[in-house]
């Protein structure tokens, strides 16, 4: 099994970077969270063109019709450089469709969402700590025309970005899904610690949700989906962690203590190493986590939380290293690897921390 790249993958990750370096440097993503809305329309119809928002969509509904190993390659990228547009919440709407949706359905929003048109989100549990399908609460009741909700979807990624929302809900104590307009709700920011991940709480006031936009689900749908958003989520944190090392052993080239560059003591040295180290391990996992989604779908379980559960602890411990080698001027605002350790914050308990990952990995193992 070859796990290298081809050279398609490698000029798209060119591309990528390119991309990000000309148009979403660290000063315009700093401008961005610091508006109220951080989304560049123009850059995300640039990532539309580029067909990156249509990645795994097949040809047949506008898309490039890739895997999700080639998802990875632009995940490592805009994570990265905390790229605060809502790309990873609209890919994975956009599997949540390839998954969930009728043939009428696809023909319908998948076009749209390749285009970069319609700008999606999922928003799946109603707790955030708990990652089951006990954890959908919001309900709809029945009706003859369709489906009313009311109640509140809490911590909405990129909800106030988006056009659509597709929310997991319980009809007659069944799971289901709902495509809902954003303008046929209201949203309520939510205080997070990454500025780069926004969320909003969702509110419901009697809407009325048609039968033709509602998706059936079911507790595999759910546990796929997760794990769809736990490849994600370790992808981008592949790419974080990364610039958070590169950016410390530039540091630790520079910064002279003594006489010398911090980078010669063998404290530090130590440490970089074990960053290093603990990238490469969560990353060879991710890889075949994410080669498992179109070529070993059993195994996907198993493999992403091996790689998230790995991944959780290992970021925020290189997040924590990053600043601590910086000394006090990591801690400052202005200073830019601060933002990575939030970063890796946010990343370690979405879709799963290294508890549940680590436990689901003995209990599929047969402990």
């Amino acid at each position: 099994m070859n796990f290298g790249f081809s050279e398609e993958q490698n000029l798209l990750r060119e591309q990528v970077l390119r991309l990000m370096h000309e148009h979403c440097p660290m000063p315009r993503v700093r401008e961005l969270i610091a508006s109220d809305n951080p989304f560049a329309a123009q850059l995300w119809q640039q990532m539309a063109d580029l067909g990156w928002l249509g990645l795994i969509t097949p040809q047949e509904y506008g898309g490039v019709g890739l895997k999700w190993v080639d998802v990875t390659v632009v995940l490592e990228e805009t994570g990265r450089g905390l790229c605060p547009l809502p790309f990873a919440s609209h890919l994975l709407a956009t599997a949540t469709v390839l998954r969930c949706g009728s043939p009428s359905q696809r023909s319908r929003w998948l076009p749209a969402m390749a285009a970069g048109h319609a700008v999606c989100t999922l928003a799946l549990c109603d707790d955030g700590n708990w990652l089951h399908p006990d954890a959908v609460t919001l309900t709809g009741q029945r009706t003859t025309d369709g489906v009313r909700i009311s109640g509140t979807k809490p911590l909405v990624g990129d909800a106030k970005a988006c056009d659509y929302l597709i929310v997991a809900l319980r009809i007659d104590g069944k799971l289901a899904l709902a495509g809902v307009a954003t303008d046929s709700v209201s949203l309520t920011a939510a205080n997070g610690l990454d500025a780069t991940k926004p969320a909003a709480d969702v509110h419901f006031d009697n809407l009325l949700i048609s039968d033709d936009d509602l998706l059936p689900l079911d507790d595999a749908d759910f546990h796929y989906l997760c794990d769809l958003g736990a490849v994600i989520t370790t992808a981008e944190m592949v790419g974080a962690a990364e610039a958070a090392l590169q950016m410390t052993s530039e540091y630790a080239k520079e910064r002279i203590q003594f006489g010398k560059p911090i980078g010669q003591y063998q404290g530090v040295k130590h440490r970089l190493a074990d960053m290093f180290v603990d990238i490469e391990s969560f990353k060879s996992l991710l890889y075949y986590a994410a080669w498992t989604v179109d070529d070993a779908p059993d195994e996907l379980p198993k493999a992403i939380s091996y790689a998230k559960g790995y991944a959780a602890d290992a970021f925020a411990q290189v997040g924590i290293d990053a600043v601590g080698l910086h000394g006090a001027i990591g801690f400052t605002a202005e200073y830019d690897v601060q933002m990575y350790l939030k970063r890796s914050k946010w990343a370690r308990p979405a879709y799963g921390d290294s508890d549940y990952h680590l436990e689901r990995v003995a209990t599929l193992g047969g402990m």
